[in-house]
Parts: structure tokens; sequence; C-alpha cells
């Protein structure tokens, strides 16, 4: 691949990975290992930095019935009566989409080799390392089957295990970490009555009661959305995802959670709402993987598919049943449908699935499989027409393949193995071809990091949001390292490699070309495919359902700047020509920013904020959050340009300045058309959780005053029939006179940023007035509650923004904009000026994520 933007530092870890997709990168830029008994999660941008942990301690055992103590030699039960392991490992780790935990991020799925699985969310409010357990699924499935399956088997329809004490010497642990009830002792028996004594069952009862709890491997959906007629209740969220468990069985157990109603970044105790929906018989051995896949080509009517892989070696293919997996109440085993067998039952075992949509065809399937034997093979899948073709097989290692990810739409497929070689394969029409990408990958000076010469396998391979960046994880061969130091401590670590120069061939509406002077390190070859394939992962962000995290973007693009070459500048402003101005005619960067800054009311809200981005963290890297309030207070009260910019960076400034004044427009206009719509209907605005109603109306006003020579025409008009009308409508307490949290004295709207109080003591002599916060969203004075914070413009917000703000196509308040945003629901927690997600602020001690 050549030449990387920089290197980037590997994480080490305290314990080593042992299944296969043992790495994991979050929604919301964060990177979780399974490491030993620990989940370690962390940032790709701070792997020496704080971290978060969920620890793996051995599980309360359930009972699952009585045996015959000669019956504890049967064949079916020889794992269970030598299993002594009690100290299990993470075996399998997914990730949920983002908004399933309370604060709008990621909830993590974690199953233990002793066959548990637990969900859990991060500590946001907790101000510790360790993640907080939301539900333990196995207890849950334990709980269905004591009503259903076990009832209606053997001797146990007559065993009540209420009544069964929970303290027994005598009972040995199976592999699954449940209890093997051998002979009644005589404590048991003092306290059972002889009828439940009697109610024995066969070892292979018992041992198919195991096979059913005991778990393998987990997987999360995408996210769902039901449609609204289902849900009549407007503050209900609609969206869910579904929990896979895979397990010995060779069942699949589903779980749908749901989002949580509102957000919160306060209340520690939100109850997490999860429903059992199903089993699905999906083979007769053990289930060894699984990955989902959601076809939207239909918007009315998405399908999800399922598929799934075994130890049979067997592989299928399930369409999901919308009505059953997203509206029903019910259990139903009938939830999928069959596709297809890809592959049948055989001698190697499946190890490893990957699928995505194919770039070119919205009904088609990329399916690749791998297998312990070290080969991988590629379908090509038509859902619509259910035509399965087989692309190729490839022996791509030497030992089980235990990770594959496909990037850039299908056409990059990464795969690892136990043989600890990571390769990179092109797929070009119907053929993988190997490039070797891997081979002269730059690496830290830090002397820290152990060579690679020392890694001895790799389990686990995951692409960066923004398919920039691959993350692997290697386990260290332990008698390569130093044994007084390394050798004690170091069993694992998490290394990075750049992929955003590789060729390969993303669409985009102009080719990408550097006519400039090039970076003296790098062929202009290569800066044509880093050009090409940044603004390929750019325009994906442009689709408003997709999270905005660009972590990798940011990153390669402030890596090219440090060069001091206009290569960045030359495509940002590319992608700018390409993207709001709708071709690329080699104008010059002035020109170009300038009809930008003409034509900001006509871009969709998605755009601004991706704008936004860019400019404060590349072309204005220089100047942090601070400085750039201070300048837009300045250009608010002074005409010209500040002192402290350089001449070069005025243009972005204004850029940066013009586009977020519009998005604060769009905010203020939607607030004024929602209260104009109550006060047509005679009706206060309804204050639900949920539902989102305007707040701040008077600070709005005095800002709308204050800038009568910059706003649109349109929301001068309706501001001034609000301000008209709405003595009659709205309550007293919306008034613009506000108090400082801190001595009740008065703070007068000056900025919409921030407000100073106006105490005596502050006003007199060399005191300096206090400076208050104000909300981003409804620019009141904010309360000292915890707040919402942006970590890109280090806003703080405490009332959310409507949903509609986030999907404008243009600054427009007409009749139907007054209608939808008085019916809005408040949006996840995202900043009104970045589009990002917003966190509560956490010390440098603790992990947060990092979107930018």
């Amino acid at each position: 691949m050549g030449s990387q933007p920089s290197p980037l530092q590997p994480a080490m870890l305290m314990g080593s990975p042992s299944f296969p997709n043992a790495l994991a990168w979050s929604h919301d830029n964060l990177i979780a290992a399974a490491s030993g008994h620990f989940v370690t999660i962390l940032r790709p941008d701070l792997p020496n930095g704080p971290r978060g942990l969920i620890k793996v301690i051995p599980n309360e055992p359930l009972i699952l019935g009585f045996i015959d103590r000669k019956d504890l030699h049967s064949g079916c039960l020889l794992p269970t009566a030598l299993y002594r392991d009690d100290k299990p490992v993470v075996r399998s780790i997914s990730w949920s989409p983002l908004g399933m935990a309370p604060n709008s991020g990621c909830l993590i799925a974690v199953c233990t080799s002793d066959g548990h699985v637990k969900v859990y969310r991060p500590p946001f409010c907790d101000f510790c390392a360790e993640w907080i357990e939301v539900v333990d699924i196995t207890q849950r499935l334990y709980e269905y089957f004591r009503c259903t399956e076990f009832q209606g088997t053997g001797g146990s329809n007559s065993l009540d295990f209420s009544e069964v004490p929970s303290n027994r010497p005598c009972l040995l642990k199976n592999a699954s970490g449940q209890v093997d009830s051998v002979t009644p002792n005589d404590e048991v028996s003092e306290k059972m009555p002889e009828s439940q004594l009697l109610s024995l069952i066969s070892a292979d009862e018992y041992a198919s009661r195991s096979a059913m709890l005991y778990s393998l491997v987990v997987s999360w959906s995408p996210l769902l959305h039901v449609a609204s007629e289902f849900y009549p209740d407007p503050n209900r969220n609609a969206s869910v995802s579904l929990l896979a468990v895979g397990g010995k069985s060779g069942k699949i157990s589903l779980w749908r959670f749901h989002q949580p109603d509102c957000f919160t970044i306060e209340d520690r105790k939100v109850p997490a709402v999860v429903k059992f929906i199903g089993l699905l018989h999906a083979h007769n051995s053990w289930i060894t993987t699984m990955s989902w896949l959601l076809f939207a080509f239909d918007s009315l009517n998405p399908q999800i598919i399922l598929v799934t892989g075994s130890s049979d070696g067997s592989v299928k293919v399930w369409l999901g049943d919308n009505d059953k997996l997203l509206k029903s109440s019910e259990v139903d085993p009938n939830s999928f449908l069959l596709l297809k067998e890809v592959i049948t039952a055989n001698a190697v075992p499946v190890s490893v699935l990957s699928v995505t949509v194919h770039v070119q065809y919205p009904s088609k399937m990329l399916l690749a499989i791998g297998k312990v034997s070290g080969s991988i093979e590629i379908w090509l899948c038509d859902i619509s027409s259910r035509e399965f073709d087989k692309l190729g097989s490839y022996d791509a290692h030497y030992y089980a393949v235990t990770s594959l990810t496909w990037a850039f739409d299908g056409r990059f497929l990464c795969s690892c193995s136990q043989d600890n070689i990571l390769r990179g394969w092109i797929l070009h029409e119907r053929l993988l071809d190997e490039i070797p990408i891997f081979s002269d990958m730059p690496r830290s000076n830090d002397s820290t990091c152990p060579s690679r010469d020392t890694f001895e396998s790799c389990f686990g391979v995951a692409v960066s949001p923004g398919n920039l960046v691959i993350a692997t994880v290697h386990c260290f061969d332990i008698d390569k390292l130093n044994r007084m130091y390394e050798g004690r401590i170091l069993r694992a670590a998490i290394e990075y490699f750049w992929i955003g120069g590789l060729q390969v061939d993303v669409l985009l509406k102009s080719p990408f070309s550097c006519n400039i002077e090039e970076l003296p390190t790098f062929p202009e070859k290569e800066l044509t495919y880093w050009g090409a394939n940044i603004i390929w992962s750019l325009n994906h962000y442009q689709c408003v359902d997709k999270p905005l995290v660009f972590w990798d973007i940011i990153a390669a693009l402030l890596a090219f700047k440090e060069n001091k070459s206009k290569y960045v500048e030359h495509l940002v402003v590319k992608w700018l020509s390409l993207s709001f101005l709708g071709s690329h005619m080699n104008l010059p960067p002035e020109e170009v920013l300038s009809r930008l800054i003409s034509r900001l009311s006509d871009i969709p809200s998605r755009l601004l904020h991706l704008l936004n981005i860019i400019c404060r963290r590349v072309m204005l890297a220089q100047l942090d959050a601070d400085q750039l309030t201070i300048i837009n207070s300045k250009f608010q009260n002074m005409d010209g340009v500040c002192p402290v910019i350089e001449e070069e960076m005025t243009k972005w400034v204004e850029v940066l300045l013009g586009s977020e004044r519009e998005l604060r427009e769009r905010n203020v206009g939607l607030s004024f058309s929602a209260l104009q719509t109550s006060m047509f209907n005679q009706e206060a605005t309804p204050s639900l959780p949920g539902r989102w109603y305007p707040v701040g109306l008077a600070q709005m006003e005095q800002w709308v005053a204050l800038n009568q020579e910059d706003i649109h025409d349109q929301l001068k008009s309706i501001a001034s029939k609000v301000t008209h009308e709405k003595s009659r409508f709205v309550p007293k307490k919306c008034s613009a006179m506000e108090s400082c949290n801190y001595c009740s004295a008065p703070v007068p709207f000056e900025s919409p940023e921030f407000g100073f109080c106006q105490s005596e003591n502050c006003s007199s002599g060399n005191v300096k007035r206090r400076k208050l916060l104000r909300c981003a969203v409804c620019m009141e004075v904010c309360p000292s509650t915890p707040l919402w914070f942006c970590v890109c413009c280090h806003r703080f917000v405490f009332r959310l923004a409507p949903e509609p703000l986030f999907r404008m196509s243009s600054f427009c308040i007409d009749s139907d904009s007054s209608n939808s945003s008085s019916q809005a629901v408040s949006s996840k927690p995202l900043c009104p000026f970045c589009g990002i997600l917003l966190q509560r602020k956490q010390p440098d001690f603790l992990l947060s994520s990092s979107p930018v």
C-alpha cells in the first residue's frame, strides 16, 4: 500500500482472546476486545488512555432437574462430569446499534465460555470504569423454559423449582455453569417432599436442557423501525433492535430490545424494555457464528436477513417476518423463513461469517464464509429472486479463519486467522484478488510496544465507521517476550492499519485528481486513491440515518495537513464542489467558499453538520472551541475579521459562522412555527415525555431582534406574528428575565452562547462578572444539573432539539413544517450545530466516546 498518513498507536491488553471475532468496533467509535475473563473497551485515538471493563465472574448455578447417580457416567453427561473450569472467559461479543443505551449510546452483549449471556451499558453517570449490567439473557431464558419446555418432559412437571434449596454441597457444575444434582443428599431429603425426590429425569433429558441454555454466540441486528400504525402513541419510540443468541442445541433465541422513550444522563436505573420473541431451530449442531443484514431498497417494507453457520459445516440464510419479529407480543417459532442452505452439513465447521449489500445491486447480498480449515467462500445472493451464486472458494489461511469483515460497500474484504496472517482482498466483478497491504506498515516509535515478531495468532478484525482503518487483535507468544517485564503483564495487542490508500474503485460523481504540488513522500496515484476514498466516505454520511462518526476521516486529513501541503484544502474544496454546488468546475477555493456562503439556506442540515465538523476539526484545527466562541462574538459586534485569525483561515471562519447561524435560524424557525400552530389551535403545547415542545421563546425573540440585518425575511415575518399574538396564549413563565443560578441576580440576554450575572458584587471594582453557559438549543441559561455536552464544538445542552431540524433539506418554514414541528418528538441527543451524539462530560480518567 505504500506510505500512510501517520502510524496509529497499538493498544496493549492484559488478557488474551480465545475465540473468533474477539474484536468489535461500535457505532459510537469504541472498540471492545474479548481479552480473557475481561471485555476491554477503549478509544482508538487513546490506546493508552482510560478504558472500560466488563469482568466475567462465575454465574449462579441454575437448577435443571435431578438425575440418578448411575446416569452421571452416561456418554451425554461425560463432559459435565469432567468439567472443572471455574474461571470462564469471554467467548463472543456484539455491539448494538446506536441509541439502544439509556444515554443513546450502544449496548454490548457478552457471551462467556460457561454459556451465559448478559447485556451491559456504559457507566455514563456512575463514574466508574466497569460497565453496568442491563439484563441477564440466560436467566430470562431459563425462566421461560421453566414454564414451557421443562414442564412438558420427563418427570419434571411435578418438580417445583422454587422449593429447591440453593445451597447443596453434593451438586456438581456442568460446562454451562448450571448445577448437576446427582443424588439427593440428606440435607435435600430433609427439606423436600418424597414425591419431588422421586421426580428424576433421564441423562439425555438433562443434557438436552443443558444444551438449550448453553449459549455460544451473540449478534445484534441493525436498527429496525416499526410502522407507526402499530404504535398510535406518538410518544412511543418505535425503533427496535433484535439480539440473536445461538446455542449448543442448534437453536437461536431472539430478543427484541426497544429504544428508550427518553434519553438521560442522570437516571442510573432506567429499565430495559426487552421481549423474548421466539426460538429458531436453525441447525442440528452447535451455532458457531451469525450475521444480520438489513435490505432497505423498499423503504415501505425493508427486509431483515439472518445468516447462520454451524459446527456441522452448514450455512443457512433466513428471511425475517417483520410482523412477527417487530410487532407480535407472543412467542412465535415461525418468525423466520429459510431461503437457502448455501452449504450443507460437511466435515468442516464454519467459524465466521460476514455479510454486506452489494455496491451496485441493492437487492443482492455478498456473503463471506470462513472455515476452520482456513478456506474462504464467497457467495452472491439475490434476495428478491432467491438466486444464490457461489463466486469462488479460496485457500486463504493455514489454520482456522477467525474473522472476516467487508469494507467500501463490499469492494474490500479483510480476513485473519490463527496462523497470525492478515490478508486483504479486492472484489473485482466475481473474483477476489489478494493485495499485499500489510507488508510495509509503519510502526510506532513507542519503545514499550513489542515487535510484531512476538505475535502468534490473530483472533479478530474490525473496520472503522468511515472504512479508512482496520483494527486487529493479536495474541503474544509469551516465550518471545521479556519474562521479567513484558511477559508478566502483556497477553495481546490491538493494532491499527490505514486502508484509505487502497485502489477500491469507489464510485464518485466526478473522478478525484491531484493537480497540485505533491507531498514528497506520497506518489500521485496513492494521493488520488486517498482522495477518492475519503470523499466516498464523506458522501456516505449524507444519509441522515447514518450516525455521524468519522474519527478516521478527520485523523487522516489532519495527518496530511501536518505536511503543510495544499492537498487537504484541495480535497475538501473538491468535496464541497461536488456535494454543495453539484459539480466540480476546478474553481479556486475562494470562489467555491464564496458561492457556498451564498447558498447556505438551500443546503440540507446534514450537509451543514458535516461542513461544521470539517471546518472545526480540520481547516480550523489550530483554534480551539473557546477561541471560536470569542471570534463568533466579535463577528457579531464588529465589521471585518478578528485580528487573531490568520488571513488564510478567515474564509473558513466565515463559512463556519455562516453555517452555524443558518442552523440556529432553522431551530428558531421551527420553535416559532410550533408555537404558532398551537396558538391557532388554541391548545397548549404538550410537555409529555419524549415529545418536543418549544422553550426559550423569549430568548429567541431577543436573538432575532439583535440580528435583524442578517436573518431570513421568512423568519422575521413569523417572529413578528408570534410576538404580536403570543401574549394571549403563552404562559407568563415564558419571561425574558433570567436569574443567576448562584445568587438570583438578573442575567440579561447579550449572546446566544453565554450570559453574565449582573450581581452588584460582580459589577463593582475589579471583580470579574460570573459567566453562565446558555443551552445551545433554547438559549436559556443552563441549570446546575448534569448537561449534555458536544465533544466537537464544546457546547452544552439541556433541552434537546426536535427531530425535524436534522432532516430539513433547506430553510423553509411553511404550513407543512409547522404541523410536523408541532407534533415532533425529541431527537436523539444530537448537537444542533455538529449533528454528533451528545454525552455527559466525563473527567479525563474515565472512558467517553469520541465520534470526531
